[in-house]
């Protein structure tokens, strides 16, 4: 199996628990947790107990019970009702806090525990709860249901054995992604055939990277020897996710409940404390010391008066017999008890009372705020913190999602470029004409005609070259989409918005795509002609190449390669068409913000697509080092283009984004974005948000560099790079500005543990001293633990700044309960 050699441990895995045939693997029994999930804190018997610790852990409530009970056992000057009610009360109220709390965790854990679950036992679909669920288990899952655990995916209602999930919930993407089964068990559509199934699946063990997974299926047939098939995070569904526009799917269970990837990525949740109450700690602690000396200094003095005879037992105040015969040190001890009580005041418990009521009322102010009230949800801010109220003032660092939270998510095609002319078509957002554009038609903003041709060919590219799914109608929150007027009308999901918003655009310009059926892509023209292409190929997007391509078959027989990527991947393989022109528009769009595509094509002979399919079917059978014989497939095959044009697309930020962020950085705040979103997308995110600026020079630590030169080398010379310029700018007016773009992968890589590098320190401090003097940071492709991980680092530098992080409240819980002040965007939650 591919990539076997790097798996520290595995495990076996019997689909519907039956032993391998014989002359097979010996069956050997493993034990697997269950499929809970536990996010609470306490339980009955150990709330009491374990909240009291907690809450004894706090100096100044440890210290008023310590007076509290020596007023209880001397005979002291006040009384211990004084210390003892403050004390209960602000206990009491704390706790009753946290437990209601706790009890909404796990409210909401058996909810999510006991939820129903259809699972194959016998050839029949019983329903079952979804904790009773065991590692081996076969599961259906129907369209619109989340995924109960970590799952192989074995079979689909789909012919071509996909399916398509959405992952907002574990990194914050709402698109439409798409996963594969093996196409040895493809074929295998219901629960008597999939219960028939036997087969055992080999894994590595449960680590929390989202975006890799290592495996293989052994598939056994008669006496026969087993087909091994390799598996990759394109097969694994993850527990969280949506199963979106498929009828159903079967799949096994392979990861359950605190093991599987979302549960890895959880941070349990730990009571956070401001600056302000540490510094109060550090104070009552000197407090403390001046305290302890007066009580010393005055129990000295009094046995020092007392020392001659006359003045030890004065008259008005005799002894007790009792007190006669005690000890000289039991009788000094009890005196500088008493003596610590009678100063007390110099901390007073109702100074705490106090402070806890104005944070308590801080807290309601911040509620009643009018200008944080959202008028569409109809709410205002909810605060769940009282204690961090004073930290917003002392933010350092804010570290913030991109989808969503910067963004709207929502792409607008804004314009395309064909041959040298600008098209710009109705104003559109996702398939929505805006009200204020609606009576915009289709215009030429460039001086002199075009080709029909070229405008043709750039249109039909656009309507074939995607992975777009075309969907008739579609539920949301009780409303029916995809009806105009009594009529279904279908809408368009994909794997990208950016593919959506194109193929909506080209239906505004003229070109409707209207769907893929028996491997034919229909296209409906101008004309109102419905043109039919085969659709043969696709050469599927990845970062590296930085492109994705179809080839499809016209109805004449003619073979046609359709390309659309990056310019810096497209313009090197042009051969000819109008480059400069084409150029010089991308560059004025990316200027803009507008992330922009290329188009080209490219005509097939009968000969060059045979040798095509050859290179394709050698390298997607191969199980050792498939993608790298992939992507010499893809490099010979994409190559010789003409080019077409280019599109320009805008992903609509939220309201006021762009400002809010210059507005942070001249307060001389950092603002990093964390995302599990693509590089590309996320850098033009940034510099649609001032977060980079046209002068900024990018610096890029990421796996693509890595793979070029060692992580050491590329570390040393980052850090040379802006250690130069700070040393220039000393000199100078002109101070670069420097902007970090970091991956989730090599973020991994120079967390570890490592050696001491030539005296510089390990990479963790190389990497941070390179941050320190970037104005801003992009992290990409982050898993929710990485994001922890990236916050806990700055909290844990030199410099202990005061960190907030916003995100969307689901996969980016870890990083929110991280940060010392976390805000989840949605209700706006204080943490």
């Amino acid at each position: 199996c591919a990539g076997e050699e790097n798996w520290v441990d595995s495990r076996t895995v019997y689909i519907g628990h039956k032993e391998p045939p014989p002359g097979a693997e010996a069956y050997i029994p493993q034990r697997y947790p269950d499929n809970r999930i536990v996010s609470s804190k306490y339980t009955f018997w150990s709330f009491i107990p374990k909240n009291l610790f907690e809450q004894f852990r706090r100096i100044a409530n440890f210290y008023f019970l310590v007076i509290f009970l020596v007023q209880l056992i001397i005979d002291t000057p006040t009384s211990p009702v004084t210390s003892g009610l403050p004390l209960f009360f602000v206990i009491t109220v704390t706790a009753i806090k946290q437990g209601y709390e706790d009890w909404l965790r796990h409210k909401a854990d058996c909810s999510i525990n006991e939820c129903p679950v259809d699972v194959v036992q016998q050839e029949k679909v019983v329903r079952t709860q979804s904790n009773k669920l065991r590692v081996g288990d076969i599961v259906m899952v129907r369209e619109d249901e989340t995924f109960p655990c970590d799952l192989i995916f074995l079979s689909s209602s789909r012919d071509d054995g996909t399916c398509y999930v959405t992952t907002t919930s574990l990194d914050g993407e709402s698109s439409h992604k798409t996963y594969y089964a093996v196409p040895d068990t493809m074929a295998f559509k219901t629960e008597q055939e999939v219960d028939s199934l036997h087969a055992t699946i080999e894994c590595e063990q449960p680590q929390p990277d989202l975006y890799k997974f290592v495996g293989r299926i052994n598939i056994y047939k008669d006496k026969e020897e087993p087909v091994s098939r390799t598996l990759g995070a394109e097969n694994l569904l993850l527990r969280g996710a949506t199963l979106k526009n498929t009828q159903h799917i079967f799949a096994v269970a392979v990861y359950t409940g605190m093991e599987t990837k979302m549960a890895l990525n959880y941070q349990s949740k730990s009571q956070k404390r401001s600056a302000v109450e540490k510094s109060m700690n550090a104070f009552l602690i000197v407090y403390l010391c001046i305290l302890i000396s007066k009580a010393v200094i005055n129990t000295v003095l009094k046995y020092a008066w007392q020392w001659s005879p006359d003045r030890d037992e004065p008259w008005y105040n005799h002894r007790t017999e009792i007190e006669r015969q005690r000890h000289v040190v039991i009788r000094a001890f009890t005196d500088f008890l008493a003596f610590m009580v009678l100063f007390n005041y110099i901390i007073p418990v109702s100074m705490y009372v106090t402070v806890e009521m104005q944070k308590f009322l801080g807290s309601y102010f911040i509620t009643w705020d009018e200008e944080m009230f959202d008028e569409e949800l109809g709410q205002g801010a909810q605060v769940n913190t009282s204690d961090l109220n004073e930290e917003l003032g002392q933010v350092e660092y804010v570290f913030t999602d991109k989808t969503g939270t910067l963004t709207e998510n929502n792409m607008e095609f804004i314009e395309c470029c064909v041959d040298g002319n600008v098209y710009i078509p109705h104003a559109i957002c996702n398939g929505q004409i805006l009200s204020a554009a609606s009576s915009i038609d289709m215009i030429d903003s460039s001086p002199g005609g075009y080709r029909r041709e070229y405008e043709d060919l750039f249109f039909r590219a656009l309507c074939l070259c995607h992975t777009v799914q075309v969907k008739e109608e579609e539920t949301v929150d009780g409303i029916k989409r995809g009806i105009h007027q009594g009529r279904p009308t279908s809408f368009y999901i994909s794997s990208s918005p950016d593919e959506v918003a194109l193929v909506e655009g080209m239906k505004r310009l003229g070109y409707t795509y209207l769907r893929l059926k028996d491997n034919y892509m229909e296209i409906l023209n101008k004309d109102d002609e419905i043109e039919r292409f085969e659709l043969l190929h696709v050469l599927n997007f990845d970062s590296v190449r930085r492109r994705m391509s179809v080839i499809v078959k016209s109805v004449s027989g003619e073979y046609l390669l359709f390309c659309k990527g990056a310019d810096s991947s497209i313009f090197p393989r042009i051969v000819s068409g109008k480059v400069e022109q084409v150029k010089a528009h991308v560059e004025q769009n990316a200027v803009e913000g507008l992330r922009t595509l290329c188009v080209a094509y490219r005509r097939l002979s009968e000969s060059e697509y045979q040798e095509a399919c050859h290179y394709l079917t050698e390298a997607k059978l191969s199980l050792q080092d498939r993608e790298q014989r992939l992507a010499q497939a893809y490099d010979v095959i994409e190559r010789d283009f003409v080019l077409l044009g280019a599109t320009a697309v805008e992903d609509r930020l939220q309201e006021k984004a762009a400002d809010t962020i210059e507005s942070l950085h001249k307060a001389g705040i950092k603002v990093w974005v964390l995302t599990g979103d693509k590089m590309e997308t996320a850098a033009a995110t940034c510099y649609a948000s001032k977060l980079f600026r046209r002068s900024t020079q990018i610096l890029e630590l990421t796996k693509k560099r890595t793979k070029e030169q060692s992580l050491h080398d590329v570390l040393f010379e980052l850090n040379r790079t802006v250690l130069r310029q700070r040393s220039i700018s000393g000199l100078s007016v002109d101070c670069l500005d420097f902007g970090l773009i970091i991956d989730g992968a090599t973020l991994s890589a120079v967390l570890k543990p490592t050696q001491e590098v030539s005296g510089h320190g390990n990479y963790r401090e190389i990497f941070l001293e390179i941050c320190r003097n970037c104005s801003a940071v992009l992290c990409c492709r982050m898993a929710p633990l990485q994001k922890a991980q990236i916050v806990k680092l700055i909290k844990s530098s030199k410099e202990h700044p005061i960190t907030l992080a916003i995100g969307d409240g689901a996969n980016d819980v870890s990083m929110i309960l991280e940060a010392h002040v976390g805000i989840g965007e949605f209700n706006c939650i204080l943490k």
